[in-house]
């Protein structure tokens, strides 16, 4: 059985990550495993670095990247479907039974997409809220959600303090103002169509004319 979760859809900075953990069945998953939302941060380091360490437990990972999501011949309901399906042919197989966290409104429509891109033999179900209802889907969120954050990190270790990339963040906006207005452009970990990072860039050219 395996499930297939995605953490960081909606920030305006760094990739949008899909974790899929497969297992022979659910006992051998950790105790404590729940939406990655409602652990904290310490609690999920700790749940998955057990799923990793656990030779009975395979993981695959996707990451898609900011350049690949502001290719305007794509969307990020499209780039969910390959990066569920990405993630999961690392460890999925012929006969294997699954279930993902749908990430479209039409739950039934986004299973038929991710299947489109899994190994032939391999029957996959998806809900919304699935990472609430079946542990192993809710594994793949804990999964998902510390390699965002690793990833994160690694953004902080080159350009300081970034916030948590959501749109929401004030540190976040900050820094890509503070960034635009000292380079003149948006960094290369920024995601440049979502309006976060548009409007950064228009308030610095606003302030470049106001100057003359």
């Amino acid at each position: 059985m395996f499930g297939i979760d995605e953490a960081g859809k909606g920030p305006a900075l760094g990739p949008m990550i899909a974790a899929c953990v497969s297992v022979p069945d659910g006992s051998v998953l950790p105790e404590g495993i729940d939406d990655s939302k409602r652990l904290a941060p310490a609690k999920r380091e700790a749940l998955a670095e057990a799923l990793h360490g656990d030779d009975r437990i395979a993981v695959g990972l996707a990451a898609i990247e900011p350049a690949r999501i502001d290719d305007p011949g794509t969307d990020m309901n499209s780039l969910t479907v390959a990066a569920h399906a990405e993630a999961a042919r690392q460890v999925v197989e012929a006969g294997m039974e699954g279930v993902c966290d749908a990430g479209d409104v039409d739950a039934a429509r986004f299973v038929r997409r991710v299947s489109e891109g899994l190994p032939e033999g391999v029957s996959l179900s998806g809900e919304h809220g699935a990472d609430e209802t079946h542990r192993v889907v809710g594994a793949a969120s804990v999964v998902a959600k510390v390699e965002r954050d690793r990833r994160i990190r690694e953004l902080e270790a080159e350009y300081g303090e970034v916030g948590s990339g959501y749109p929401s963040d004030p540190r976040t906006r900050e820094f890509l103002e503070e960034y635009v207005g000292e380079y003149g452009e948006l960094p290369a970990c920024a995601r440049s169509s979502w309006k976060t990072c548009t409007d950064a860039l228009a308030a610095a050219e606003q302030g470049t004319l106001a100057e003359f």
